[in-house]
């Protein structure tokens, strides 16, 4: 078993034994249950009042369901947290968002959608006394990123206005004067007078299409907004694991990708 597994799932046992025994929530300032955090066991309508407002990026949860909220006193989005730990909640967009927490009865119902996605493994996983460990192969990994963030940006750019035929008068106006003095320069007597005659038709007809595309059209110049979708971070935050052990397939979440294999023990579950 290579260190980066053992040190995989020492991590994962840790976050297990982390889960509070009673029906409080416990919010942490960054990823991975780090930086200052503060524990309640009842309703939370502002978290500005704890100086947490729009502070947390984790949370462990023990023996309840809880409703977290973007806004205070429930408002805004909402989704439902279930017993377990969750190492990020970039995965549900509520990062440094929660304003407002309440636990949940056991009687009150949720629609499936509502739920977070599902946390991180809460066993303790680590060897128990004279415990038979085995090598189960690893057919599956999964990575598990953060939902993706909009970007957007302005561009100026040219447009073209079809259907549209009117002139564009100021230019031909100017076109106009520039061409007359063209050909007033052209020749001398008559001659010099059907120059500048010409001169002006010419520069009216070149002013005129200033400002068109190619194939006539009047042209503008407008800011356009435009978008894309980047993932929120380059670092996956978790890695769901399937693996089989005695015919039977398994899953585990692990906060580092595994080998080829895991260490279980007889029940198939995963040691550190």
């Amino acid at each position: 078993m290579t260190s980066r597994i053992r040190n995989a799932l020492a991590l994962a046992g840790c976050i297990g034994l982390a889960a509070p025994a009673l029906a409080q929530i416990t919010f942490y300032e960054h990823d991975g249950f780090q930086g200052r955090s503060f524990t309640t066991q009842k309703q939370i309508n502002n978290f500005e009042r704890q100086g947490f407002n729009d502070r947390a990026s984790s949370v462990v949860v023990g023996n309840a369901r809880w409703e977290v909220c973007e806004h205070e006193k429930f408002d805004g989005r909402c989704v439902v947290l279930r017993k377990g730990n969750y190492p990020s909640l970039s995965a549900m967009g509520l990062n440094d968002r929660i304003s407002s927490t309440r636990r949940l009865t056991t009687q009150a119902r949720v629609d499936d959608e509502r739920y977070a996605p599902a946390p991180l493994v809460v066993n303790d996983y680590r060897r128990r006394a004279n415990e038979r460990l085995y090598e189960a192969e690893v057919v599956a990994v999964r990575a598990v990123l953060g939902t993706p963030e909009r970007r957007c940006w302005v561009e100026r750019e040219q447009v073209s206005q079809q259907g549209r035929g009117e002139t564009n008068v100021p230019a031909a106006i100017a076109g106009a004067f520039i061409g007359g003095i063209l050909g007033h320069q052209i020749g001398g007597g008559r001659g010099q007078d059907i120059a500048t005659v010409g001169g002006v038709v010419a520069g009216a007809a070149v002013g005129a299409n200033i400002g068109r595309d190619k194939r006539g059209q009047p042209v503008i110049t407008q800011d356009v907004q435009r978008c894309s979708e980047t993932p929120s971070q380059t670092r996956p935050d978790y890695w769901d694991v399937t693996y089989i052990f005695r015919g039977q397939e398994h899953r585990v979440q692990m906060s580092s990708p595994p080998g080829r294999s895991i260490t279980v023990n007889r029940q198939g579950e995963p040691r550190a």
